[in-house]
């Protein structure tokens, strides 16, 4: 049966377990903050069900415990960083502070971070530099998953993508997508659940259409508005991978495998909105953009229209206080873990216990 665990518990679970793979104390919390974040979010694609492929990348040596960038180049508002294989989700962290500072310095910046690793869910990070008065694109590569339009060999990368921007009083609005039909972890969290996915997420290794998770890993995941997803993801592989200087195409090793290099590139540009408009002014123009979204007559089928990164936030809201449900095959393969770090599992609480 599922277990319902606080989210503070799971994250001291997962950054203890990531200590106990040499990941220094701050990064390890990090790491876990973006697992839980994502579970917050809704999204369990990419939250705890992805503790043990990092931690077996980490165990193989694939993944560095102790992220030690290098900074390759350093043009003011250009900076190219080699990660040197150091976690994703650090090397991001780190892309971020950097492009902040940078934009407020110049206006505008771009961090190319090389040799990085896969960093969970973009939005956590493009949501870091909408809060130090950016707007941000992040841009990264991923292992392959959908064929070229027009072939039947996966080639190109799902290559996710996140903009963000402060919203005034709304918060945040931010967008985080795959150029797939589907993120490739929401396929293998339908796996977990034995559950099938939906049609038009994926087709087999033959090209045929299939409603069989595994049957789907083993083959294609569709691009989302067909050619179109396909261009847009060959793009940003041009930008995260190509222009970077890290892995692109089929070189880029995913965070299922547990060894190899990951080659995985991402590219961070921020806008700092002092040298574009006055803040006051651009916080009044969303919160208008946003209301007036906002107020469109609702569709038959719905009963509110929400704006970007939206229905993210009135989840993980719920989810503190109700807690994150974790599916039997995910909580096996944290008691694993456990077994393995001796680090105990969070005990599953009630709702009254979550705040006891």
């Amino acid at each position: 049966m599922p277990h319902t665990v606080g989210a503070a518990d799971l994250v001291g679970f997962a950054a203890a377990t990531a200590e106990a793979h040499g990941v220094p104390s701050e990064d390890a919390r990090l790491f876990a903050d973006t697992l839980v974040t994502a579970e917050l979010w809704g999204h369990p694609s990419h939250g705890m069900l992805r503790l043990p492929w990092y931690l077996d990348r980490l165990a193989s040596g694939a993944t560095a415990a102790v992220a030690d960038p290098l900074v390759v180049s350093d043009n003011g508002a250009v900076l190219v960083v080699d990660g040197r294989d150091g976690l994703g989700q650090v090397l991001t962290a780190r892309a971020v502070t950097l492009g902040a500072e940078r934009a407020r310095r110049h206006g505008i910046s771009a961090v190319a971070v090389r040799n990085s690793g896969h960093f969970g869910t973009a939005a956590y990070f493009t949501r870091r530099a909408a809060e130090q008065g950016c707007v941000a694109l992040l841009a990264t590569n991923a292992s392959p998953a959908m064929a070229p339009w027009g072939g039947r060999e996966k080639r190109v990368g799902t290559n996710p993508w996140s903009i963000a921007a402060p919203g005034g009083r709304h918060g945040t609005v931010v967008m985080d997508i795959a150029n797939t039909a589907v993120a490739r972890g929401k396929i293998y969290h339908a796996k977990e659940r034995g559950e099938p996915i939906p049609e038009g997420w994926a087709a087999d290794a033959d090209g045929v259409p299939t409603t069989d998770p595994q049957r789907a890993i083993e083959g294609l995941i569709l691009p989302m508005a067909g050619h179109k997803g396909y261009a847009i993801s060959f793009m940003f592989d041009v930008l995260a991978g190509v222009l970077t200087g890290s892995a692109f195409g089929t070189a880029v090793v995913g965070p299922y495998r547990p060894t190899g290099r990951s080659g995985v590139g991402h590219l961070l540009i921020c806008v700092d909105i002092r040298s574009m408009a006055d803040p006051a002014e651009f916080e009044r123009r969303m919160e208008a953009l946003i209301e007036e979204t906002k107020s469109t007559p609702v569709a038959a089928q719905a009963t509110e229209v929400f704006v970007p990164g939206e229905p993210e936030t009135r989840t993980a809201e719920r989810l503190r206080t109700e807690g994150i449900t974790i599916v039997d095959d995910t909580w096996a393969a944290l008691a694993r873990i456990a077994d393995s770090t001796a680090v105990p599992l969070p005990a599953p609480a009630d709702h009254k216990e979550l705040f006891a």
